[in-house]
């Protein structure tokens, strides 16, 4: 006769499990931080959908507005020699077709 390699009772299912952690919604739909690197420099990426968007910003790329309630991204240089906190202060908002051929 095969063997069984389930529990004989139902008390001993889900021991030690954890609860999973809840999905971040507003995380998956606009996208995760991520590294690039453009003209032989490394930025760090992070996108902000629409409802994220609360201010108005200068895009470099294109010098126009990104303006508020609309998706966008904002990178900074994660190799700069001034430090990490240097660079994430120097951080800039992106339209995302501009950093696309930047």
């Amino acid at each position: 006769m095969p063997r069984s390699n389930r529990p004989k009772n139902n008390r001993s299912r889900g021991r030690g499990r954890e609860e999973p952690e809840a999905l971040d919604m507003d995380r998956l739909t606009t996208g995760f931080r991520r590294t690039e690197s453009k003209r032989g420099y490394t930025y760090t990426v992070q996108p902000i959908s629409e409802k994220n968007a609360q201010k108005t910003y200068t895009c470099p790329g294109c010098h126009l507005s990104v303006d508020v309630g609309v998706a966008h991204l904002v990178a900074w240089r994660n190799d700069g020699i001034m430090g990490e906190e240097r660079d994430v202060s120097e951080r800039r908002h992106w339209h995302k077709h501009c950093w696309r051929i930047y």
